[in-house]
């Protein structure tokens, strides 16, 4: 056997027995490689007469091509049976849904705003918005605050800095900026509700710099105390969805109502539990009053023919006490295990017809 018969014989047996893909690349480089036995071999032309470097490159330069075919060849079979292995062992069930279950969380204030907004819908109420940044005018003077007020300092409003001609933007304190917009710019009748975020300088268990709140609005040719009472009544029934609640308007003041009032609901507290509807106890729930009759002149109405009651709660607090959720300021630490636990499923959304908070 000659020397270039015996380098095929034993680079073709290294070839069959290569069990993976880099055994078989050892013996590649090992027989095609720059050090490999063929490409020495090839480096000893040089030394010969031109009839045997005619002969003896002639075989070599076939021998390469033989193992090089063999190696493609070894390494296309090496790689079916990889994938053959691979589509064995790893299988997919494309039956199963990719999320079992969900994993988002309505946040507990989403929810509150969606039920508030679901009973006043059922009442004729339609949902307004406007601006977290106001003007002066629409966050105090249009509603009957005095330029006195202390609402109007520092400590308790958030103030952008003046403006050239000296006047000063502010994060509205209230939602009640959106009233004034809407008796300007709609005609009597007017039913609306407001949620949305408000800023004031406090941060306590009960109190955030930026919390959320929602107001009423009814304008219309006859409205008085009676019809502000029986919807507060309503709603406080279907929110905390009992079948009666105890209700009381104590007399307050606040610059944008005459009379104005505040409302208590009756209820007990059980350990840790708070039940509304039941008990000899009174909790401060919400402001309410009939629309100041300078608010109505600055906003274009009449008030010798128009008048209206308003009211304002917040959406936060009411949330802390229908879940029973202890501190305000969790509401806004973005912890995944507080949302778990006080979420609620998206698919559940809220409707007097099936429940609020199924």
């Amino acid at each position: 056997m000659s020397d270039i018969e015996k380098i095929e014989s034993e680079t073709l047996q290294r070839i069959a027995a290569a069990g993976d893909i880099a055994a078989l690349e050892d013996v590649r480089v090992a027989s095609l490689g720059k050090k490999g036995v063929i490409s020495e071999r090839m480096k000893e032309l040089g030394k010969m007469s031109p009839e045997e470097r005619k002969a003896a490159g002639a075989a070599l330069n076939l021998l390469k091509d033989k193992i090089a075919a063999a190696i493609d060849a070894k390494k296309q079979r090496l790689e079916d049976a990889e994938l053959d292995r691979r589509l064995a062992t790893e299988k997919v069930d494309v039956t199963l849904p990719v999320a079992p279950s969900p994993k988002g969380r309505i946040h507990p204030v989403t929810q509150v705003s969606e039920e508030i907004v679901a009973i006043f819908s059922a009442m004729g109420f339609d949902v307004a918005e406007g601006p977290d940044i106001e003007d002066d005018f629409h966050n105090f003077t249009a509603l009957n605050f005095p330029p006195d007020h202390p609402a109007r300092e520092m400590h308790d409003t958030f103030f952008f800095r003046p403006r050239a001609d000296g006047s000063r933007m502010l994060l509205r304190t209230h939602t009640s900026p959106v009233q004034i917009r809407a008796m300007m710019t709609k005609k009597p009748p007017i039913r609306i509700i407001i949620p949305g975020r408000t800023f004031r300088c406090d941060s306590d268990q009960t109190h955030t710099p930026m919390f959320h709140q929602v107001e009423g609005l009814v304008i219309d040719r006859e409205t008085h105390m009676g019809h502000l009472k029986g919807t507060l009544e309503a709603f406080c029934k279907a929110f905390f969805e009992v079948d009666s609640v105890r209700t009381r308007f104590r007399p307050h003041f606040f610059p944008f109502t005459e009379p104005s009032a505040e409302m208590d609901i009756g209820y007990e507290r059980v350990g840790n539990e708070i039940r509304i509807g039941q008990g000899e106890a009174w909790m401060e729930i919400l402001g309410s009053g009939m629309v100041h009759t300078n608010v109505l002149r600055n906003c274009g109405l009449d008030p010798d023919e128009y008048q209206g009651f308003a009211f304002g709660m917040g959406i936060d607090r009411l949330a802390m006490l229908k879940y029973g959720i202890p501190d305000l300021r969790d509401f806004f630490a973005a912890d995944a295990r507080w949302l778990e636990h006080y979420g609620f499923d998206p698919l559940d959304i809220p409707n007097l017809a099936t429940g609020l908070s199924r």
